[in-house]
């Protein structure tokens, strides 16, 4: 039986379209597909052609459905996401018994391996060598303790997807790696070969902190004064997680007070920052604009993660993303 289907999103594709390549062809050759996207704003304009449609496959820009959305489209059972997290539109679907399936998975593959490079270029020095060669113009800015990555250690907040990925990644290299996460247990830190620590140790012991912490109300304000003070000497603070965790006003202080910290910033709050923040201006800070994730030429892979998922759940096969009301409770 050939499921009716829907694309929903609404985004710009200047970082890629999602189902370009092929994909919305494939999908057309696996279901009866709905000729249209639909977004928020034109879904009214659609609504009576969607009666039938038993599945979505969605990205960036997905309807979180309301009981209109419902009424319109009776015969939903499964929305297969090509992105990552869900929490702006999930619970109303999983409350609803819609199987919701996500590719975090894969979305968590760009924002690990720009940590890798980040934490491999901060074990060299790079950035504190930079912005003192910039000042002294001489090559005595590079002379400063630099370990290099032998033997050196690198502190992991949050071990979910994009932390697993990262120290996957990071095996390749001779790093002693601890961890702070309160729901890993003995056996898989046993299996990922990291330390767990406590949270004040990772910040204490660590030549660069990586933050993959979940975004959760009592993770928000967790990274303070007290632990950026107590980084090593010319040590890196990493933030591809989210800038709401950071006591923004404590970490520029901190940076103020140490100009041998680095702090790279990806993620804010507000994002972007105010006009007037100091964060624009730290020498000792680098902000980007929230580039971690899937972007380009990457992000057919997210359409090819839903399609797989949306192929084993049309043979009845188990699925490996779906997004429960307990993997939605740990979602950051």
């Amino acid at each position: 039986m050939r499921h009716k289907a829907a694309i929903f999103h609404d985004y710009p594709a200047g970082d890629g379209d999602v189902f370009g390549g092929g994909r919305r062809e494939r999908i057309a050759g696996l279901t009866d597909l709905y000729p249209h996207v639909v977004d928020a704003g034109t879904f009214d304009r659609h609504a009576p052609a969607l009666a039938d449609v038993e599945v979505v496959f969605a990205t960036w820009g997905m309807i979180r459905f309301e009981e209109r959305h419902f009424r319109a489209m009776p015969r939903l059972q499964a929305v297969f996401y090509a992105a990552g997290n869900v929490k702006a539109f999930a619970e109303p679907l999983v409350e609803r018994g819609v199987t919701l399936v996500s590719a975090w998975e894969t979305n968590a593959i760009p924002v690990a391996e720009m940590c890798l490079s980040q934490i491999l270029l901060s074990l060299r020095g790079y950035f504190r060598a930079v912005r003192r060669y910039r000042e002294l113009r001489t090559h005595e800015a590079k002379v400063f303790p630099r370990s290099g990555v032998n033997g050196e250690t690198v502190g992991m907040l949050g071990m979910g997807k994009i932390g697993t990925r990262l120290r996957h990644l990071l095996r390749d290299y001779p790093l002693t790696v601890i961890a702070h996460d309160p729901f890993l247990t003995a056996e898989r830190a046993a299996a990922l070969d990291v330390e767990p620590v406590s949270l004040e140790e990772v910040f204490r012991r660590s030549a660069v902190v990586c933050n993959h912490i979940p975004d959760l109300p009592s993770t928000r304000g967790a990274l303070h004064a007290g632990h950026f003070r107590a980084m090593r000497d010319g040590a890196t603070f990493v933030n591809t997680g989210r800038g709401a965790q950071v006591v923004e006003a404590d970490l520029i202080a901190v940076l103020r007070e140490r100009p041998d910290l680095t702090a790279l910033v990806d993620v804010t709050w507000p994002e972007p920052p105010a006009a007037e923040s100091p964060l624009w201006h730290l020498p000792n800070l680098v902000i980007s604009p929230h580039i971690g994730g899937t972007i380009g030429d990457e992000v057919v892979r997210l359409a090819d993660a839903a399609i797989a998922e949306f192929e084993a759940w049309a043979a009845g096969s188990p699925l490996t993303r779906q997004v429960t009301a307990e993997v939605l409770a740990t979602m950051g």
